[in-house]
């Protein structure tokens, strides 16, 4: 930059002018520094920077006001505010700590937040001691750029300098690690901890909550409480995020109630965390009461809305949501338009989608995320048009991910397309081979079509690439626990507990009511038809089905979360089970929700 040039000659904001820079005005000059607060660009900020330095104004040692330059560049970086905050810190005759936190924190929050590390190890050659100060922005660069061996060296320099245990540390050590998906190592220095705050415990919770651990999130809450610690409403975000991982309905009315108690719903994150709550549990009308009854409404609470109704099955309820909120003016964004694609995807309204998406693209000019190619795949694959799918990955403006080939995969599995999942997964191995769930599905495609010698193959590939299929697991709540089943529990096994036998009961009532097993599900050359069925008869959902009829009162809801797709057979079983047992049975798979009443499911057979 040639600070002389007249381009650089500031025109103030405020309608403040200044007559001629170069010869300034001795006897009323304005103050640069005042100057500052007013920019609105970084242009006007170069500007302020050049005429100091015309005018005499500015000294080179005067901290203050390079300092004052640097946050501005910092506070919402960009690649152009960063190098120029550089670039400031760079010609400092002695810069010092101080002024490289400033660059740190705002690198933290860049596009390229490593950079903050390298800087930091020239600062370290010159002979700057870090205080605590630094270690936390820097930290969080590392979490934002998934650094962990960077984090790591941070750590021990921590170590090193003894401010490991500070307040401002431990928490953002703990995030880096989680972030950086070693939650166990974020555990250890969390354990470290001799008196942990609210802050500590809240970087662990929310570690755990987004690495998929909540039963361990939960424990450590109610650690808190048992200690009388002063829970927040980043607390609360957390736990209930933890709720809706689990499916835990009762401890998430409980932390409702803890909520308007403590003064907590006068915070609209919070309500829209407890609308995604009740939603995720299945208990969709809570959620809409909860909206209804909400005075101040942003754009995540009715998102948060138009994708509850999207989950259930409701599609025109959701649209009918977007709607309202355009209505209310109130300006959509990526997660209200996922949730409308989600809601025409799980009814196969197809032109309806593309309307949407359009919509979002043209219309409110939102750049369209992996989410939203992936359900515009669905929405696709779903119908059938499988071709037309195919051609949407390979003309994308973006790389296809393996994601988005597999949401094809699958749908190629629900349509029988050999030939197409095979040209699909060529696709997805060429990027990623470790993956058991894709040699699963191809698998069952080929044992489908009575193709032996190519299941034999694969599976042998799959075992020489060590790549391990996700065994299906269904959770349930009964009297504030929750309880896991693994599909296959009791197949092999020599004992038959008492859950076994009143599922083998419930069977046989099933099948007096006309339930026949769908043995063409199991794909095994080796199994006969009475194994195929008793593997069907242990998958995880009958089992946790099974559960709740036993353990709850006649005519209660019986709320079962899956980790997986459930299955046609599945399926079937469980609209039989709310007539001969007059339950309703919400079931979440990893796709949607399932509502079974009076022999119907809510997805009317798509899904």
């Amino acid at each position: 930059m040639a600070i002389s040039s007249p381009s650089l000659i500031p025109s103030f904001p405020h309608g403040e002018t200044i007559s001629n820079p170069l010869k300034p005005d001795t006897s009323n000059p304005p103050n640069p520094i005042l100057q500052i607060s007013k920019c609105t660009s970084l242009r006007e900020l170069m500007q302020i920077h050049a005429y100091a330095i015309k005018s005499h104004l500015y000294n080179q040692k005067d901290h203050s006001f390079i300092t004052k330059l640097i946050n501005f560049c910092t506070e919402t970086p960009t690649t152009s505010s960063m190098a120029y905050a550089r670039h400031l810190f760079d010609v400092m005759p002695e810069p010092d700590i101080v002024r490289f936190n400033s660059i740190a924190r705002g690198y933290s929050r860049s596009l390229n937040p490593i950079e903050s590390f390298t800087l930091f190890v020239d600062v370290l050659e010159g002979g700057m001691v870090p205080d605590h100060y630094t270690f936390p922005s820097l930290l969080k660069a590392c979490a934002a750029a998934k650094g962990l061996e960077e984090g790591r060296q941070l750590h021990c320099l921590s170590m090193k300098i003894g401010l490991d245990g500070d307040v401002f540390v431990c928490p953002t050590l703990i995030n880096m690690y989680t972030e950086c998906e070693d939650v166990d190592a974020a555990r250890r220095v969390f354990d470290r901890i001799l008196e942990p705050c609210v802050v500590s415990y809240n970087a662990m919770i929310t570690g755990y909550a987004r690495r998929n651990r909540p039963n361990e999130a939960l424990s450590l809450f109610r650690e808190m409480q048992g200690k009388s610690l002063k829970v927040n409403e980043i607390t609360l975000l957390s736990v209930l995020s933890s709720c809706s991982l689990l499916g835990s309905l009762g401890l998430g009315k409980w932390i409702h109630e803890y909520a308007k108690k403590h003064g907590f719903c006068k915070y609209v994150k919070v309500n829209t965390a407890l609308i995604d709550m009740f939603a995720k549990c299945g208990s969709l009308d809570d959620a809409v009461s909860l909206f209804e009854r909400m005075r101040c409404k942003d754009t995540p609470a009715w998102s948060a809305m138009i994708v509850a109704y999207a989950n259930h099955g409701e599609a025109e309820k959701s649209m009918l949501m977007f709607e309202r909120m355009r209505f209310e003016s109130v300006q959509p964004d990526e997660i209200t338009f996922l949730g409308l694609l989600n809601a025409c995807s799980h009814r196969g309204l197809v032109e309806e989608g593309r309307e949407y998406f359009s919509r979002m693209v043209n219309e409110f000019k939102i750049v369209p995320s992996i989410k939203h190619y992936g359900s515009m795949v669905d929405l696709l694959g779903r119908a059938g048009r499988l071709d037309d799918a195919y051609r949407f990955i390979d003309t994308l403006p973006i790389r296809p991910t393996p994601l988005l080939w597999r949401i094809l995969l699958s749908a190629c599995s629900s349509h029988n397309d050999l030939k197409l999942a095979e040209k699909v997964s060529e696709r997805i191995f060429e990027v990623d081979d470790s993956h058991g769930g894709d040699y699963v599905i191809l698998s069952n495609l080929y044992a489908r079509n009575k193709k032996w010698e190519d299941v034999e193959s694969l599976r042998k590939v799959m075992k020489d690439r060590r790549a391990v299929k996700v065994p299906g697991c269904s959770s349930l709540e009964v009297k504030n626990v929750v309880h896991e089943f693994f599909s296959g529990d009791g197949v092999k096994s020599n004992t038959h507990t008492k859950l076994h036998r009143a599922l083998d009961e419930m069977v046989k009532e099933l099948k007096l009511a006309g339930y026949v097993p769908d043995t063409s599900v199991v794909v095994h050359a080796d199994m006969d038809d009475y194994e195929k069925e008793i593997t069907l008869r242990y998958h995880s959902e009958k089992l946790a089905i099974a559960f709740g009829v036993l353990n709850t009162p006649p005519g209660t809801t019986v709320r079962v979360v899956k980790n997986l797709r459930v299955c046609r057979d599945c399926h079937n079983a469980a609209k039989l089970i709310s007539v001969v047992f007059g339950r309703k049975v919400v079931l979440r798979d990893v796709q949607r929700f399932h509502h079974f009443e009076d022999g119907k499911c809510s997805c009317g057979d798509f899904w």
